[in-house]
Parts: C-alpha cells; sequence; structure tokens
C-alpha cells in the first residue's frame, strides 16, 4: 500500500509537470507532429489486420453458435456489430496498443533518463517532463479515437467476409447490423478511448521517467509500464460501463 501512493504521489508530481503551457509553440508542433507519426501512423497496419481477422472469427463464431432453424441469420451481423463496437475495438485494441506504444514510450523516456539526457534538458532549463511526455499524451488522446473507428469499420468488413464462409447472406448480414443500432455505441467507445489513451501514455511516460540504472532497468520500466496499463485498462473499463451503460 505504501509502494502505491508512492508511486501515486511521484505521478501526480510529474503530471503537475506535464501538464503546463508550452514555452515555444513551434517546438511543441513539430514534436506533437512526430508523436502522432509515431503513436498513431505506425499503428495503422497493425489495428487493420488484428481487426480484419477477429471481426472474420467473431463472424464465424457467432454463426456455428446460432445454427439453429429457429435463429434468424441477421443475429450473425447485430452480435458481431455489437461485440466489435462495445468490446473488441475500445478495449482489446487498447490492451494491444499499451503493448507497442506504452512500451515504446516507455524505453524511450527510459534510456534518455539512464544516459542523462533528461538531467541536460534540466540544466538548460527546459521543463522537461512538459517537453516530452505533453506532445505524446496529446497524440494518443487525439490519435487513438481515430484508430478505433478504423477498427470498428474493418472489423465488421472481417465479419462480413466470415459470415460469408459460413453462409450467412450479404442481406442478412447487412440487416443484422442496421437493427435497432444506437449511435451512443460509438459515443460510449470514443469516451472509453480517450481515457485509455491518457492512461497509456502518461503511465508508461511515468515508467519511462522515473527509470534508475542502466539498460536492464530500462526493460524493467518497459514490462511495468505495459503491465500496469493493461491493468487500469481493465479498471477503468469496468467503471466508465457501470457508469456509462448502467
Amino acid at each position: 500500500m505504501t509502494k502505491l501512493l508512492h508511486h501515486l504521489g511521484l505521478y501526480f508530481i510529474m503530471m503537475k509537470k506535464v501538464i503546463s503551457i508550452p514555452e515555444k509553440w513551434s517546438v511543441f508542433r513539430k514534436q506533437l507532429v512526430l508523436e502522432i507519426e509515431k503513436v498513431g501512423l505506425n499503428s495503422v497496419g497493425l489495428v487493420i489486420i488484428l481487426s480484419f481477422f477477429v471481426g472474420a472469427v467473431i463472424s464465424i463464431q457467432t454463426a456455428f453458435n446460432m445454427s439453429s432453424p429457429l435463429l434468424p441469420s441477421y443475429l450473425v451481423g447485430l452480435a458481431s456489430r455489437d461485440s466489435l463496437i462495445l468490446e473488441f475495438s475500445p478495449t482489446m485494441i487498447s490492451l494491444i496498443l499499451a503493448g507497442k506504444v506504452g512500451s515504446s514510450i516507455a524505453s524511450e523516456i527510459g534510456s534518455m533518463r539512464v544516459t542523462e539526457q533528461i538531467d541536460a534538458l534540466e540544466i538548460m532549463g527546459i521543463n522537461s517532463a512538459s517537453f516530452l511526455i505533453f506532445p505524446k499524451i496529446i497524440a494518443a488522446i487525439f490519435f487513438f479515437p481515430f484508430l478505433i473507428i478504423l477498427s470498428m469499420g474493418i472489423g465488421i468488413i472481417g465479419a462480413w467476409v466470415g459470415g460469408l464462409s459460413a453462409d450467412v447472406a450479404t442481406a442478412d448480414f447487412i440487416g443484422g447490423l442496421k437493427y435497432e443500432f444506437n449511435p451512443f455505441y460509438i459515443t460510449y467507445a470514443v469516451i472509453k478511448t480517450v481515457f485509455f489513451a491518457f492512461i497509456i501514455s502518461s503511465v508508461s511516460a511515468y515508467y519511462g521517467y522515473h527509470t534508475k540504472g542502466g539498460a536492464i532497468a530500462v526493460g524493467k520500466s518497459s514490462t511495468t509500464a505495459v503491465v500496469s496499463s493493461s491493468i487500469l485498462i481493465l479498471l477503468f473499463n469496468y467503471l466508465l460501463t457501470d457508469i456509462i451503460l448502467s
């Protein structure tokens, strides 16, 4: 418990330094564009591949479990839609991004810490926390919702392809997609994604920023960042779902 409170205290102290008005907006914009590329654009290919095949598998499994003639075929499209929008795209993709993006952030900042580059920034009078971490958080919050919406679209295409292989007619599948669709599901998914993006970027940056030691310590910080981010994502997934949908 004491260790948890210690980490919480250090985290909030760091975040107080992070959330500040940039000293030079031109430098901040340049960093933000760079981070959008590293945090978001480099993850597009992974998100597309995962979403397509998971969508296909969800559709096939749903069709297999609804093989009874008493169940209408459009349920495959309905179940695939709700599974992808409500849970897979916002939560599972965020967990995967915690492994990819989170470990990258923690190792990058951790390497700068152990090689004393952060100390050099502090000596020059630069707010190192804001300079290094704030653009990463903004980039993640801005771009992760686009990745999740892309995941929903590609996942539904994959589900349609999977449905075809399971003998589900396109008309039935599309009918299921449209059946009693609630647009708030998209809003709910985006709200969760914004929280998850903040958790991944800030927690990973925290462990990287407070790395002590050498190369081995950087690896440990990266692993701890991924594990902690994943646990917090699952915790906030439960809390946000309970608050928003109940």
